[in-house]
């Protein structure tokens, strides 16, 4: 074929792709252009005009409104992170709402001449009279993920507790978290002062030093376990940071299968090791010194013999556990 049928074979194909195009795209556009125009219908004579319903925007003042009266507040916040999101990064038009997205509009706290509780604002106070599901619910329309997916039911939640309990929203406080408290310790030991107390005894977790926090081993928004712990069981939280103490093993101690707490206090102890008792006490709470007929602390012969050094550990080192052929009694 020479090249002037092809050139008009082209044409056309590029006149009828072009044609198609335009039928396709300009379908949409001609139906709008093509309907009518209804004007609202206006009302009958003598008939009492009817205003539209405000829209929700109407009810919403600004957060400079808010800076107005409540600019010592206004400048703590606009210093925190949510502050800093919410008054200068907004992502939406939610967060664009700023204290009004938390508090709820102000238009009739403005019109009231402003005041504790005029216009139905929420304060988040202790006492404020709002239900605390109803404070909460606030919280949870933002976050909804992550840590808080267990929420409900869980046991801070089934007692009533606020997230503005833990979290201090308007001013930092805390280095993360917006916590009430400077740490996690003291945040989460104002409700469990038993527990804060034991992390005080000689053996403890690293809770002190900072290595580790409250939430390394529980989740405070809700969990599937009991005691608010990440992992599925005790055991699995534990192993987090004592691999070695997990097996599989030839030759299991039960009772480390069946839970560390059995032995262990988790929140402190005065006890190396943080043994709930000391040795060997600890060990004869399950075995009766039958084929060892001994004393914990006694002074005879088969005491001396059988006890050495006051510990059954003296003999029995694997204690968690034992992978050697002869280790039956742990002894190896």
């Amino acid at each position: 074929m020479s090249a002037e049928p092809r050139r008009v074979l082209g044409l056309i194909a590029g006149a009828a792709i072009a044609l198609g195009v335009g039928i396709v795209l300009g379908i949409p556009f001609a139906t709008r252009a093509q309907q009518p125009t209804t004007a609202p219908p206006s009302p009958a004579p003598g008939a009492p005009s009817v205003a539209a319903p405000p829209s929700p925007a109407d009810d919403y003042v600004g957060a400079e409104t808010c800076k107005g009266c409540h600019e010592e507040s206004f400048n703590k916040f606009s210093h925190t992170r949510m502050g800093r999101l919410f008054l200068k990064q907004a992502r939406s038009s939610k967060e664009g709402n700023a204290c009004e997205n938390c508090h709820g509009p102000g238009q009739a706290h403005v019109e009231a001449g402003g005041g504790k509780g005029k216009g139905g604002m929420i304060t988040f106070a202790k006492n404020d009279p709002t239900p605390v599901e109803k404070r909460n619910a606030i919280c949870l329309s933002c976050h909804t993920k992550g840590d808080r997916l267990f929420w409900q039911g869980s046991a801070h939640e089934a007692r009533n507790v606020a997230c503005t309990s833990c979290h201090k929203v308007m001013q930092d406080v805390s280095p993360r978290h917006q916590l009430t408290r400077e740490t996690q310790i003291e945040t989460c030991g104002s409700c469990h002062v038993q527990k804060r107390a034991q992390t005080m005894r000689t053996s403890h977790m690293p809770l002190r030093e900072g290595k580790m926090t409250c939430t390394s081993c529980h989740n405070p928004h809700g969990t599937v376990t009991p005691a608010l712990l990440k992992e599925p069981s005790l055991n699995d939280t534990c192993f987090t940071c004592h691999a070695e103490k997990r097996g599989p093993f030839l030759w299991n101690h039960p009772p480390q299968i069946e839970s560390c707490a059995n032995c262990h206090d988790a929140h402190g102890s005065n006890h190396e090791n943080m043994l709930k008792v000391s040795k060997p006490r600890l060990c004869q709470q399950c075995h009766v010194p039958t084929q060892h007929p001994t004393r914990p602390y006694g002074r005879d012969t088969a005491s001396l013999k059988f006890m050495l050094g006051q510990s059954c550990l003296t003999c029995h080192v694997n204690i968690h556990g034992s992978n050697h052929p002869a280790g039956f009694g742990l002894t190896r």
